[in-house]
């Protein structure tokens, strides 16, 4: 299997690049249509529109469509979920965190503006994510909608909380601090994808413990080969400066359990996501069609370089 610091080129789903200029396109017009000042809209618009992987908002598409959906009915927890990772990377970059000046390959929001301006789009961010779910025609999916992202958002803000400042319980192990750490931090909001995928499309209760299985397994990997890259990857390829993690002595994977042992963990993870999905196809005629984009996703987590 690929790792992270190999030169492979994943393979993607054939409508990857369609799928998120479509979710950009929804996010820019909906940023737009709130009347925010010119400054705190540009603002806006450079940490939510400027590249990256978007995982999570194709993870809300695809999911949808595994589960029997078209996709287009999870654009708007798309919106919201990828509102929500971006206001949380800003802040995350921000002197008092972090203090990084590169992200994306581009100058964080505080360096491109300043930090008032970075805080203040943050916030907004914030706001926008809930408001995006709002106006869905279903009051009742709306409001499980809303509750899934508040769940996400919530444990990803304690697992920054965990990473920065500790509050550990006494008695529990490094690697068990490791896994309470990127559960919430990173976990959580890709299961939140996940999930409001899954209940966008009407998923049954079945499907939807099955997805939630699946995120978790992806949600750890995730992690895992980001600690990977922070000390294999480059700067160039990856889009933000690295080795911090390892220089302010976080806890990551490679230096709690090894780098070999942390590459196995990546790889059984991706294998339990895969067959987590050969359940999923048994749930529908047309199953192993349906799941092909989320199988190509896992494939990508795997061998990604950035």
């Amino acid at each position: 299997m690929n790792h992270p610091t190999q030169q492979s080129v994943p393979q993607l789903p054939a409508d990857y690049q369609e799928i998120l200029k479509r979710i950009d396109d929804e996010l820019r017009a909906f940023i737009e249509s709130k009347g925010y000042p010119q400054n705190l809209s540009d603002a806006i618009a450079y940490a939510t529109l400027g590249g990256g992987k978007r995982i999570r908002p194709a993870l809300a598409w695809y999911t949808s469509i595994a589960c029997g959906g078209t996709g287009i009915d999870a654009v708007q927890s798309a919106i919201a979920v990828e509102l929500i990772h971006a206001f949380s990377l800003v802040h995350d970059d921000l002197p008092a965190m972090d203090d990084d000046d590169l992200r994306r390959g581009r100058p964080t929001l505080h360096i491109h503006t300043n930090q008032a301006m970075a805080i203040l789009a943050g916030d907004a961010m914030l706001s926008l994510a809930y408001e995006s779910l709002i106006d869905n025609s279903d009051p009742t999916r709306a409001t499980k909608l809303i509750r899934e992202l508040a769940n996400g958002t919530r444990a990803m803000i304690v697992g920054q909380v965990y990473d920065t400042l500790g509050g550990f319980a006494e008695g529990i192990s490094q690697e068990e601090c490791l896994e309470l750490i990127h559960t919430n931090k990173t976990g959580a909001l890709l299961c939140t994808a996940c999930r409001m995928g899954a209940i966008s499309s009407n998923a049954s209760p079945e499907q939807l413990e099955i997805v939630t299985q699946y995120a978790h397994a992806i949600g750890l990997q995730f992690q895992i080969v980001d600690d990977l890259l922070d000390i294999e990857g480059t700067t160039h390829a990856v889009g933000k400066t690295l080795g911090k993690d390892e220089a302010a002595g976080k806890l990551t994977y490679p230096s709690v359990i090894g780098v070999e042992q942390a590459r196995a963990a990546s790889d059984q993870l991706g294998i339990d996501a895969q067959n987590l999905l050969d359940q999923l196809a048994k749930n529908h005629s047309r199953g192993p069609e349906l799941i092909k984009s989320l199988r190509l996703i896992g494939t990508m987590l795997t061998s990604r370089n950035s």
